[in-house]
């Protein structure tokens, strides 16, 4: 669990940021590299202040308590020993502070997502005033919601079970699957970044002049990093090592190639040429729709997820995007959004044993695993689809729109005309 955190936060920083600062302008690529590693940064602190104890402690069906406000209680200096973190697993633990530590990671890098949108022409301060009131409103409570339980120790006999659901969070009490966070980080992160790209307006010039990358080196070199990290990502979010994490590892391997086939083909026939930044983005659709499904799937659903994913995403890039006529700079919705939703349902599908699938526990008393109907199932992960498109889209609005009152959302014109680098951080990312 040690080492998938760190993969995870070599995912953001340099993974990501490596990524989306290949994507932008050359003057601008510092400013996405210190949006995304100070906004990580910041985003860990906040969540050991109250961010863990808001989604991971009983409260009520849609946010934690204060439980482990400051993280009190997680330590207990006299004995020198941390409280027990529940796994999937009866008498199976962790130390509670490690699971703190791997779920800060995810927070972190939900939040640094939400920058690709609205680069290349935002205040640092604006995203900084944002992120806060965001993590606070829509990640905490969305996490709370799809993830919080009680744990599979605290289901000893039938008696219990119907008090021990009703403490769980609202989307867990539905019964969605969300292996490691296709609701709570990808729908989630891309709504709201949907929302800040048309808040905060069209880049100077955009659908008139070029916005091409200025690095796709770089650019490969962070989707090569996510790839690698997203192993911590995805089988990490077993929390055990055993046959659960295998199988999140390989299918976060399979979907993710068969996605990067699936976008490379859909661009041959588009443009008649397959490109190094289809491919990559091919890369990132298929993590980013595998993400849900990773221990909730079978081998083969794992590659048609992959599959679909890649040609949705490649959709959402030229097509939706048209549709919705805002200026997401670097596809967050397109990828995350369109993504996370396809992983999201197709875990519904494939989660079935009839197609390959582990099925779901039925009965944490027992622990014995039943298959759902495809429809029934199907029907509740879109249930929390919706929920979170909801929740993140008006948490988002109102975030944007205080930071806009209070601190104003967007550079002048002469500042991002010379480039966010030198006029928002007073540095080159180049030597001209």
């Amino acid at each position: 669990m040690m080492v998938s955190t760190l993969l995870v936060i070599m995912m953001t920083v340099p993974g990501l940021a490596l990524f989306y600062g290949g994507l932008v302008r050359s003057k601008n690529m510092l400013s996405v590299l210190m949006q995304v590693m100070v906004t990580f940064s910041m985003i860990v602190v906040l969540w050991l202040i109250y961010g863990y104890s808001l989604a991971f402690t009983e409260g009520n069906a849609f946010i934690g308590g204060f439980d482990r406000l400051f993280m009190k209680g997680i330590f207990d200096p006299a004995t020198g020993v941390f409280a027990p973190g529940a796994t999937f697993s009866k008498g199976v633990y962790i130390p509670e502070l490690l699971f703190a530590a791997f779920q800060a990671t995810f927070a972190g890098i939900t939040c640094c997502l939400i920058v690709g949108a609205f680069a290349e022409r935002i205040k640092f301060s604006a995203v900084l005033l944002f992120m806060v009131l965001w993590f606070t409103f829509s990640y905490a409570p969305i996490a709370h919601m799809v993830w919080f339980w009680m744990g599979p120790d605290a289901y000893t006999t039938k008696e219990v079970v119907d008090g021990l659901n009703d403490k769980a969070g609202l989307i867990w009490q539905w019964g969605a699957l969300d292996f490691a966070g296709g609701t709570v980080v990808h729908i989630n992160a891309a709504v709201a970044g949907l929302v800040g790209a048309y808040l905060v307006g069209k880049r100077i010039g955009y659908g008139k002049e070029s916005f091409t990358p200025h690095s796709l080196t770089l650019t490969m070199v962070g989707a090569s990093l996510l790839w690698v990290g997203w192993f911590g990502f995805n089988a990490g979010s077993a929390l055990e090592a055993g046959t659960s994490a295998v199988l999140a590892f390989m299918n976060t391997f399979s979907a993710t190639a068969a996605a990067v086939l699936a976008w490379s083909i859909g661009e041959a026939l588009m443009r008649g040429k397959a490109s190094m930044l289809g491919a990559a983005s091919g890369a990132v659709a298929g993590l980013v729709a595998i993400t849900p499904a990773a221990g909730n799937v079978g081998l083969m659903g794992a590659i048609i997820i992959g599959f679909v994913a890649g040609f949705a995403c490649l959709w959402g890039v030229h097509g939706l995007k048209k549709m919705l006529k805002a200026d997401d700079s670097l596809d967050v919705f397109g990828v995350h959004g369109v993504g996370g939703i396809v992983g999201a349902l197709l875990t519904g599908v494939f989660n079935t044993q009839a197609l390959g699938g582990p099925g779901l526990v039925g009965d944490w008393v027992t622990a014995g695993v039943i298959s759902n109907g495809i429809g029934a199932q199907v029907w509740i992960q879109l249930k929390a689809v919706l929920l979170t498109i909801v929740w993140s889209g008006v948490v988002a609005f109102i975030s944007f729109k205080i930071a806009d009152l209070t601190i104003g959302l967007r550079v002048s014109e002469e500042e991002e005309r010379e480039g966010l680098d030198i006029t928002s951080h007073g540095e080159t990312a180049y030597n001209r």
